[in-house]
């Protein structure tokens, strides 16, 4: 790879991750909406056998995988009872942010979610050159940085934490999902195709399917959220004017035509949900009860419907709440 290429790369994963990017450090899960504060050590543990997780609250582990020490984060709810199988949530942060803002209460909700509806919620930590994790990015295919440009080996890393996660808790296995923004997306996208043995259904925002190959062995029900002036992964496809062109993003349409036709779906979708400002639509006769649904925003650009943006700057739409549509799609499966 040319320095310039590198350079090029860096600064892709910047700009996709801008609205990501961490408050300062102190900003992090404890600055969560009150009554969410951490109940147990976030201390790092590292173990040649995974600690079983019986105790509502924040804790944090390190997994070595690829030769990496990869880290990630797992929130469980107040009313976890470690007899019952328990859903799981894998959400992934965009490219350049890290698994602290993912996790960060204030601008995604998801530990709150968690909390209402009693699933546990994972935040993984993407490949970063930093010690302490920051600027990460995923391997997504044809995105992002440096996980990209090294080849990082994420699939495999999620595949070797979903194994840890299953000797740390007690796992429905019909009821494992991705979800993540812009590159965080991407990734879930990426399981589905290469990983639908083990996931159910993903959600993705602001970030379209940008797989190099993608055959899923069975049906993955699929909820994708998107702004019409999404500025960075535009909406009708290619680099937006604050991306490096690196790559040439796969347009909202074509991602839900090709998810359609992967899942058996019938090739029309029908709106099912209209308010000032927002749609959604769904794909009808899905195979295996799959579902393959879009809500689109008029506004709110490279954004997470509903949240906050962790660097200011104009907000996301409220005309919906990512949120809140994600863990509905999600516990409905």
């Amino acid at each position: 790879m040319t320095p310039v290429h590198t350079l090029r790369s860096l600064h892709l994963a910047l700009l996709l991750g801008a609205a990501l990017i961490a408050a300062p450090a102190q900003a992090r899960l404890r600055d969560r909406l009150p009554g969410h504060e951490a109940t147990s050590s976030t201390t790092p543990k590292t173990a040649p056998t995974a600690a079983r997780i019986t105790a509502p609250g924040d804790h944090e582990f390190t997994l070595q995988h690829g030769g990496l020490t990869r880290h990630y984060r797992v929130h469980v709810p107040p009313s976890h009872k470690p007899e019952q199988a328990t859903a799981l949530v894998l959400a992934f942060h965009g490219g350049g942010g890290n698994m602290d803002i993912q996790a960060n209460d204030r601008y995604y909700g998801q530990i709150s979610k968690a909390d209402q509806l009693g699933y546990v919620v994972v935040f993984p930590n993407g490949y970063s050159r930093l010690p302490g994790g920051k600027l990460a990015t995923w391997n997504a295919g044809a995105c992002c940085g440096a996980a990209r440009d090294k080849d990082i080996d994420d699939v495999g890393f999620v595949r070797a934490l979903l194994v840890r996660l299953k000797q740390q808790l007690n796992v429905d296995l019909a009821r494992v999902f991705a979800t993540g923004i812009s590159n965080g997306g991407m990734i879930s996208y990426r399981l589905a195709c290469e990983m639908a043995d083990s996931f159910t259904a993903i959600a993705a925002v602001a970030g379209t399917d940008n797989t190099l190959s993608c055959a899923p062995s069975r049906p993955v029900s699929v909820l994708h959220i998107h702004a019409r002036d999404d500025e960075r992964v535009l909406f009708n496809g290619g680099a937006g004017s604050q991306a490096t062109q690196m790559t040439d993003f796969v347009s909202v349409p074509r991602n839900m035509a090709k998810w359609a036709s992967l899942n058996g779906c019938q090739p029309e979708p029908k709106r099912v949900l209209e308010v000032p400002g927002a749609y959604c639509e769904a794909y009808s006769g899905c195979r295996g009860g799959a579902q393959v649904k879009l809500c689109v925003t008029e506004t709110g650009g490279h954004s997470w419907p509903g949240g906050r943006k962790p660097l200011g700057g104009a907000q996301g739409s409220n005309a919906i709440s990512a949120t809140d549509l994600i863990g509905d799609f999600f516990m409905k499966r």
